[in-house]
């Protein structure tokens, strides 16, 4: 039995690497929250002129409104879809961590003969686990923390 959260928190590269990725979030977040506030402002503004636009310059408007709302859309998709750069940079700075962790798990299964090791974390079946089957402290020490 281990608790991948007891050891991530020990980790302090781990740590590191989970503040990066909030502060990249907010940063995006940001950028995108203000796009959106663009986009309100010119629909007020459409809103507001809509009864003194000529058809041309009222389809033209609309158009302005759907072309930007459609970029907002790709700049979410850029930074937070699936294959987005949120993606990018976890898979740059936490899946190198949780792939040591998993190493060292495996190397301690096959020397102490584990079939199976439950996660206490994500595993919610788990009822209770004697603490003295807990191996998180022995993987953080093969990892060196």
């Amino acid at each position: 039995l281990i608790d991948m959260e007891y050891i991530l928190k020990r980790i302090p590269a781990y740590e590191s690497a989970t503040r990066q990725l909030e502060a990249m979030t907010e940063e995006w977040q940001a950028e995108v929250d203000k796009e959106v506030e663009t986009v309100n402002a010119m629909y007020k503004k459409y809103q507001a002129d809509l009864a003194f636009l000529a058809g041309s310059e009222k389809t033209k408007r609309e158009n302005e409104i759907v072309a930007k709302e459609n970029a907002i859309q790709e700049l979410r998709n850029q930074y937070f879809g699936q294959q987005g750069a949120l993606f990018e940079q976890q898979e740059k700075l936490i899946k190198p961590i949780q792939d040591n962790i998993y190493e060292a798990i495996k190397a301690i299964s096959t020397e102490e003969g584990y079939a199976l090791v439950l996660d206490r974390a994500s595993a919610t079946s788990v009822i209770f686990a004697s603490p003295s089957i807990d191996i998180s402290d022995l993987v953080l020490s093969r990892l060196g923390y």
